[in-house]
C-alpha cells in the first residue's frame, strides 16, 4: 500500500483570490458572530465551522493531507481579509494557519500523528519554552504552563517550546514539540481589553510524554534548518521568523482597511459638530486626515506585501535569506503595526467620540488592533533596532530569533 508521501494529491489548490472571494462572502457570518465572540472570549463554533468548510485553515498544510501548501503571501491576504470582520477571528485564522505550516517543519512520521488520520485537525502553539522536561528512553517528559495560546479552544494539537537537556539535565537546546490537546490541561486566563474573542488561554503540560519524532531544534528552524524530509514542498523552506512576524502582523491591515471603510461611509452623512460644515465629507481638515490614513494604510500594504513576496521568491529559489533580510522583514512587520495604529487613532479623532459607542463596530477593531500590535514578534521599537543592528554589521543581533 502506498505511504500518504507516495500519494498524489488529488486536491486542487484554489488561487489566493479565490480564497479572499470565499473569506469575503463569510463577512456578513463572521461580523454577525463578533459581539458573541467577544462575550464568550472565544470564536464562535459557527463561524470556526464555517470557515472550516471553506477550506481556510488548509493554506498551510501540507497537501499530501490534503492541505493547500499555498505561499505566504496567500497566509497573509486570507489573514487580513478576515480581520475586516472581526479582529479576533483573523488571529485564530492566523495562528493556527502558522501553526500548520510549523507542523510542516517536522519529519514526516510527526506530521502523519498529526493529519493521516484527521486530516482537517487544527494546530495551536507558543514557542516560548516556559516548561521544564526530563530526557527518558525514546523522548522526554514535559511538565510547563504556555500562555497566550491563541486559538487554544479550537485546537486539536499544539506546538509548544521546551527545553532539550542532556541525560544530566543541563539544557542543550530549545525544542518546539508537538504534542495532542487531549495530553493538555487547560485554564482560563485570557482576560484582556482586546483580541478577545482570540481564546489566548493556558495549555499545561502535567508529567506529559513527547516522542524523539515529535521534537525539533528551535534555533536550527530560525535558520533554515528543517527536519521534514519533503526538501521539494518550497512553503516549507520559508525563513521562519519572517513568516511568524509577517503573520502576525496580518490581522493589523484588514482593521486598518475597515475601519477606514467605517468612517469613509459616515462622511457623507455625519455632521462636523459645533461647526457649520453639514457633514464631515465638507470640510477640508477632514478630507486631509482621511487622505492621510488612506495613505498610511497602503504604506502597510506595500511593506507587508514586499516583505513576503521576498520571503515567497527565496523560498522558491531554495535561497535561505541573509540576516539584512531577515531582519527587514520583522522590521516591516513592526512598520505595519506603526503605520496602521496611527491610521486608526487619526480616524477616530477625525470620526468623534461615537466611534467609541459600544455597539460601535470601530471600537472593536480599534481594541483588537491595539493588543495585538503588542505581540512580541512585531513591537516597531523592537524590530526596527533589529534592522538597525544588521544593516550595521554589529556582533550577533540583540535575538536569536531572526
Amino acid at each position: 500500500m502506498a505511504s500518504v508521501t507516495e500519494a498524489p494529491s488529488t486536491t486542487s489548490v484554489p488561487s489566493i483570490e479565490k480564497m479572499v472571494a470565499r473569506v469575503r462572502a463569510l463577512h456578513p457570518l463572521l461580523e454577525k458572530n463578533a459581539a458573541q465572540g467577544e462575550q464568550d472570549r472565544r470564536v464562535a463554533e459557527e463561524s470556526i465551522r464555517a470557515l472550516t468548510e471553506a477550506e481556510i485553515f488548509k493554506i498551510a498544510q501540507p497537501k499530501r493531507y490534503g492541505g493547500h501548501e499555498m505561499s505566504v503571501r496567500a497566509q497573509i491576504e486570507v489573514a487580513a481579509a478576515v480581520a475586516e470582520a472581526d479582529g479576533g477571528t483573523a488571529w485564530v485564522v492566523t495562528l493556527c494557519n502558522q501553526c500548520a505550516w510549523m507542523t510542516g517543519l517536522f519529519p514526516e512520521q510527526a506530521q502523519d500523528d498529526v493529519w493521516k488520520d484527521n486530516p482537517d485537525a487544527r494546530i495551536s502553539g507558543v514557542v516560548t519554552p516556559s516548561s521544564q522536561s526530563v530526557k527518558v528512553d525514546g523522548g522526554f517528559v514535559v511538565n510547563g504552563r504556555w500562555y497566550y495560546n491563541s486559538g487554544s479552544w479550537h485546537s486539536d494539537w499544539a506546538v509548544l517550546g521546551m527545553p532539550i537537556v542532556d541525560e544530566a539535565g543541563q539544557a542543550v537546546d530549545h525544542g518546539i514539540a508537538l504534542i495532542p490537546r487531549g495530553d493538555l490541561g487547560f485554564e482560563e486566563t485570557w482576560f484582556v481589553a482586546g483580541m478577545k474573542s482570540s481564546g489566548s488561554n493556558c495549555l499545561i503540560a502535567k508529567d506529559v510524554f513527547v516522542p524523539d519524532h515529535r521534537i525539533i531544534s528551535a534555533p536550527r528552524a530560525w535558520q533554515g534548518e528543517v527536519a521534514t524530509e519533503h526538501t521539494d514542498e518550497v512553503l516549507y523552506r520559508s525563513a521562519f521568523t519572517p513568516v511568524l512576524a509577517l503573520g502576525v502582523a496580518a490581522p493589523q491591515l484588514g482593521m486598518g482597511r475597515k475601519v477606514l471603510e467605517l468612517v469613509t461611509a459616515k462622511a457623507a452623512s455625519k455632521p462636523l459638530t459645533f461647526t457649520f460644515y453639514k457633514t464631515q465629507a465638507e470640510s477640508a481638515v477632514f478630507r486631509h486626515q482621511i487622505a492621510k490614513a488612506a495613505m498610511l494604510v497602503d504604506t502597510a500594504a506595500l511593506h507587508l506585501e514586499r516583505a513576503v513576496d521576498a520571503v515567497d521568491a527565496a523560498a522558491r529559489d531554495g535561497v535561505f535569506p541573509d540576516e539584512v533580510a531577515r531582519a527587514r522583514a520583522r522590521a516591516d512587520a513592526g512598520w505595519v503595526v506603526e503605520n496602521i495604529t496611527e491610521a486608526i487613532n487619526l480616524l477616530l479623532f477625525a470620526h468623534g467620540a461615537a466611534g467609541f459607542g459600544e455597539n460601535n463596530v470601530i471600537q472593536r477593531h480599534w481594541r483588537d488592533s491595539a493588543v495585538a500590535g503588542r505581540h512580541a514578534y512585531i513591537v516597531p521599537a523592537v524590530s526596527l533596532e533589529m534592522y538597525g543592528t544588521a544593516l550595521l554589521a554589529q556582533d550577533g543581533n540583540i535575538t536569536p530569533m531572526l
